[in-house]
């Protein structure tokens, strides 16, 4: 047996429509049903109708990746799927992979999620802040230079390097201004491109400490199960097993960086050679491939890639 880990999608991923092929399987059913009862709203009409700039505003996103997600995962335990050896999340994902491996029910991440979305909207006012992918460039380059044009600004304005998605793929987030010098002193030093990012925050960044704060209230309030499958976090790239250092660890993940190249080779060096990524879309299975061209990736998001992965472990 080919040893596997699941991994799932953040923010970014979502489509209208995206559990349409699924929307009869009965697990979907129910995980559509208990999502809407845990956060007061029909989410399956949401997620079907839309319409798109619904499901684009944060504070919808976020639980419907969440959703999305996690019925995937269901419907691939009712399918007799194989128990991968571990799982992580990429941002808002590490949330899903908590669930998956029970340290939290769906009932109690929809709500958690949805508050982290609307606390990250309030930190920091629509316009003010800002996101960039850095392609073409080492990461430690751009870490670099984030901190001279932080340093150079005086402080009142920051940017830093918050998604480390691939060797060469590097995102960016801070106050508007920041930003933008960044992309400029980027692409002269050398970057392919210097991306801007449709988001609505600066998310991961340190002017994310007020929502994580926010976060950290919620947190303290929730009951966490052990793990029943180790959760590679993208804070620490470490395994937690305490019920408070897996908070503590989802607090700082809100205003810290997603460590992805440093996740997956942590999952490598475990013997796994198969990432799955499931819910929507296939960027994760992509980076997989970017990271370590010796690692599979795969996706799962409806019965056709389900088919393809039940065939990739066979």
């Amino acid at each position: 047996m080919k040893k596997f880990a699941f991994v799932f999608p953040g923010q970014g991923s979502q489509s209208v429509g995206m559990l349409d092929a699924w929307q009869d399987h009965p697990v979907v059913v129910q995980t559509l049903a208990e999502a809407s009862d845990a956060l007061g709203e029909d989410v399956a009409r949401l997620i079907h109708e839309g319409p798109k700039e619904a499901l684009a505003l944060t504070t919808n996103t976020q639980p419907v990746m969440l959703v999305a997600a996690i019925a995937a995962w269901r419907v691939w335990n009712a399918e007799g799927g194989a128990q991968p050896a571990a799982l992580a999340g990429h941002s808002l994902g590490e949330y899903s992979a908590l669930v998956a491996s029970g340290v939290l029910t769906l009932a109690q991440a929809a709500p958690l999620v949805r508050l982290r979305a609307q606390a990250m909207q309030e930190a920091v006012p629509v316009g003010t802040g800002a996101m960039a992918a850095i392609l073409g460039m080492n990461a430690d380059a751009v870490k670099a230079s984030c901190a001279e044009i932080t340093a150079s600004l005086g402080g009142a304005e920051v940017v830093e390097a918050v998604n480390f998605n691939d060797p060469s793929q590097t995102v960016i987030a801070g106050s508007k201004l920041a930003v933008e010098k960044a992309c400029e002193a980027l692409k002269a030093a050398g970057a392919k491109r210097a991306l801007p990012l449709p988001v609505s925050a600066p998310f991961h960044s340190s002017l994310m400490k007020p929502a994580a704060e926010k976060l950290r209230v919620a947190l303290a309030q929730t009951t966490f199960a052990a793990p029943q499958i180790p959760v590679i976090n993208n804070i620490d790239v470490a395994v937690q097993t305490e019920a408070d250092a897996v908070r503590d660890a989802l607090y700082r993940q809100a205003f810290g960086p997603v460590r992805w190249v440093e996740c997956v080779q942590a999952m490598k060096a475990r013997g796994i050679t198969h990432l799955v990524e499931c819910g929507p879309g296939k960027v994760l299975a992509g980076l997989t491939r970017r990271i370590d061209a010796e690692l599979v990736g795969a996706a799962l998001y409806d019965p056709a890639t389900l088919a393809e992965v039940k065939e990739l472990f066979a």
